[in-house]
């Protein structure tokens, strides 16, 4: 029994019947997928960051840590030479009232002199006492406190402490006109004014 070839495909053997036409969107519209994170990222994303400190965190702490550090210093340097000035002050102290007690024992000494010698004539006794007070009085001038007892001179309130005032014919108003304390020092380095009376001004 002779067999017959297969009829071919009609649609697509065909030529007669066209082919379908293609849609393309206009150029530039084509969207375009958008990108999802890989797995990567997901991961840098989710994790904390446990890298160490910055170099310019480490900067600052070093330098931070540096200036603490002079500054204790400074402060420890400053107690000491606080604590050094008072010594060298304290020192000085007492070296001062070392001289100035060591000025005075020859004067002690004359005293001493004069009650050992009591019992002779009064009028010794007196110009040895005389002597001793001059004694004193030189000493004080030496350590820069000189004696003030001068009557007839102007009335000075930093030199002098008026006690009274006087009705005096022969004196100039405004004068002293009797010392009753003698005074020592100079105005800068004064240990004490002279007690007097003053003129009575007209």
């Amino acid at each position: 029994m002779p067999t017959q070839p297969n009829e071919p495909d009609r649609v697509a053997s065909d030529p007669a019947e066209p082919a379908p036409e293609v849609v393309r969107p206009p150029h530039g519209d084509v969207p375009r997928p958008e990108s999802t994170p890989g797995p990567e990222a997901a991961h840098d994303t989710s994790e904390p960051d446990t890298a160490g400190p910055e170099p310019a965190d480490d900067e600052y702490a070093t330098a931070v840590q540096e200036l603490e550090d002079r500054w204790r210093r400074a402060l420890a340097d400053l107690d000491n030479l606080r604590k050094r000035h008072a010594r060298e002050l304290e020192r000085e102290r007492a070296a001062e009232r070392s001289r100035t007690a060591a000025a005075f024992l020859p004067v002690i000494d004359n005293l001493e002199l004069a009650l050992n010698h009591s019992d002779t004539a009064p009028g010794a006794i007196v110009e040895g006492i005389r002597a001793v007070r001059d004694q004193a009085v030189n000493v004080l001038e030496l350590l820069g406190y000189p004696r003030h007892a001068e009557t007839g001179v102007a009335f000075d309130p930093a030199r002098h402490e008026v006690v009274g005032v006087v009705q005096d014919p022969d004196a100039a108003p405004g004068t002293v006109v009797e010392v009753l304390r003698p005074g020592y020092g100079d105005d800068e380095t004064q240990l004490r004014p002279a007690a007097v009376t003053v003129a009575k001004r007209e």
